[in-house]
């Protein structure tokens, strides 16, 4: 069977890259990261959504990338609220963590090499997103050029890596409904950026707007708990 490396954060749109992955028939392996985020839940949600998968090995990586800081999610920086749609396409928020999706993919291609899937799934998005740079179609593409060149297992032509971004192009709403399709229960992924200790969504943050407006585009109602839903 194909092996394909994905990157799970535990999130709506890893998940939904995951079920893709296993519905084109690959075997999964799953890499997160313990990069010292406040968001310490993300981590408990991805080993469920590995168990959801029965992946065949969910690797998880530490980097401490508190120590580097500049980030909402790695400092005491207060994490932004309340940010219409306009402004989170149009300005970099402070959850931006610097060269986060570089330090990640070069794991996963490291471990895809090792274990030799040459493809490596990430779930960036281009259009319902929070203007992160490292999840434009452009930056995928070179670092899919980097991969291609700076890899063993490539330039001696025994493989050709491939940076798989299927929902970089979709709404909210689509992902979402793809991952319906699929069969994901999206009850056990999290998104917020700022959860209490009880580990529910704050409701108002970049990632909890845009996943509630993609659950009421698609007309469902977003299984999660939330401190306040804020439509």
């Amino acid at each position: 069977m194909k092996k394909a490396v994905i990157l799970s954060s535990g999130g709506l749109d890893s998940t939904t890259c995951a079920a893709i992955a296993k519905n084109e028939g690959f075997e999964l392996y799953h890499i997160s990261f313990d990069y010292g985020q406040r968001l310490r839940v993300e981590l408990e949600r991805a080993k469920a959504v590995a168990l959801h998968f029965q992946v065949r090995h969910h690797l998880i990586i530490t980097v401490n990338m508190r120590d580097i800081g500049g980030s909402a999610l790695t400092s005491d920086i207060p994490v932004p609220k309340h940010r219409d749609a306009g402004t989170m396409t149009s300005s970099i928020p402070d959850t931006y963590v610097p060269a986060r999706n570089t330090i990640f993919l070069s794991f996963a291609l490291g471990w895809a090499e090792v274990i030799g899937a040459e493809d490596i799934f990430i779930g960036v998005n281009s259009i319902d997103y929070s203007g992160y740079p490292d999840c434009r179609p452009e930056y995928i593409e070179a670092f899919e050029r980097m991969a291609n060149l700076s890899t063993k297992a490539a330039v001696t032509g025994a493989m050709r890596f491939r940076i798989r971004t299927p929902l970089v192009n979709m709404t909210k709403k689509e992902i979402i409904q793809t991952g319906i399709a699929l069969g994901v229960d999206y009850s056990i992924t999290h998104s917020c950026y700022d959860p209490d200790p009880e580990g529910r969504a704050c409701g108002f943050c970049d990632s909890c707007q845009l996943r509630l407006n993609g659950f009421a585009g698609a007309g469902l109602s977003d299984p999660v708990r939330y401190v306040e839903k804020g439509y």
